[in-house]
């Protein structure tokens, strides 16, 4: 396949996954958002997060890692995952976007990739607790980091080499790997340290 056949092709797919995981993530961080608005303006409020000692996002939000700039972290996630939002519409709406956007952007999704992470350690190391919602975003941000990094130079969003386009692919067909590694080490960590499944088994 010519370098021109390759760069004029839709990325259908992968357009289609970032709007979806980029909706799945806004949604949660936007429900978190109500949730803690309704917090404030009602001490006594128990958000529809809250499960179980457990299973709760009352303390993560209460917490000075749940406002780590000054404000509620929830109001970044509803922030920033408009962006994979665009990025996906735009890429199905037949946009192009230069190197340096895509490096920007995947700069980005790493910041939030090693944000969510460190998010996830307070939260289990810390605090204790697992937050729903803020696992519905962990869920979506995951997926999202590991397609992205290689994504746009194995579908030739990016101009390549042919030898660099086929590394470019190779790497991204091991994305579900790298996504399933994460998500079973961040249950084995949970599991270990607070014993998660034993409290979702009582409930």
């Amino acid at each position: 396949m010519s370098r021109e056949t390759s760069v004029s092709q839709r990325p259908t797919g992968f357009a289609i996954f970032t709007i979806i995981a980029g909706a799945v993530g806004w949604f949660a961080a936007f429900e978190l958002l109500t949730e803690y608005i309704k917090t404030l303006q009602n001490s006594e409020y128990i958000p529809n997060c809250s499960v179980s000692k457990l299973v709760t996002c009352g303390p993560n939000m209460d917490s000075w890692q749940g406002s780590l700039f000054g404000f509620s972290n929830t109001i970044i996630g509803v922030s920033a995952f408009v962006a994979p939002i665009a990025v996906g519409v735009a890429l199905l709406a037949g946009a192009r976007f230069a190197k340096w956007f895509w490096v920007v952007y995947q700069l980005g999704l790493f910041c939030g990739f090693v944000f969510i992470i460190w998010l996830f350690t307070q939260s289990v190391f810390v605090l204790g607790t697992l937050c729903p919602w803020c696992m519905v975003v962990w869920a979506a941000m995951i997926p999202l980091f590991w397609v992205s990094i290689t994504k746009p130079y194995a579908a030739g969003l990016v101009p390549l080499s042919d030898r660099a386009r086929s590394a470019a692919q190779a790497l991204a067909s091991w994305a579900w790997v790298a996504i399933l590694l994460t998500y079973l080490l961040i249950a084995f960590i949970a599991q270990v340290r607070i014993d998660w499944f034993a409290e979702f088994a009582r409930m």
